[in-house]
């Protein structure tokens, strides 16, 4: 069975082990790239997008930035 291209966010959070809400929010922040496919808006993460984000915030994690709304929190 060939490797899936699109990810559900089900999927999401489990490989990023984070609620199923904590992925839709990254969603909605646009942090992470989805797509909705369907008439019930069922939203899908193609396998390189969710690397890249990953990818991303290692980058981030090394240069010891912290996005805006987390630096806005921790204040």
């Amino acid at each position: 069975m060939p490797t899936p291209r699109f990810l559900t966010l089900d999927d999401v959070a489990e490989i990023l082990n984070v609620s199923w809400s904590q992925a839709y929010a990254l969603v909605r922040r646009k942090e992470l790239i989805a797509i909705q496919i369907g008439g019930r808006g069922q939203w899908r993460v193609e396998v390189d997008e969710l690397e890249r984000f990953i990818q991303q915030k290692y980058a981030e994690a090394r240069a010891g930035t912290v996005p805006a709304e987390d630096a806005a929190a921790e204040s």
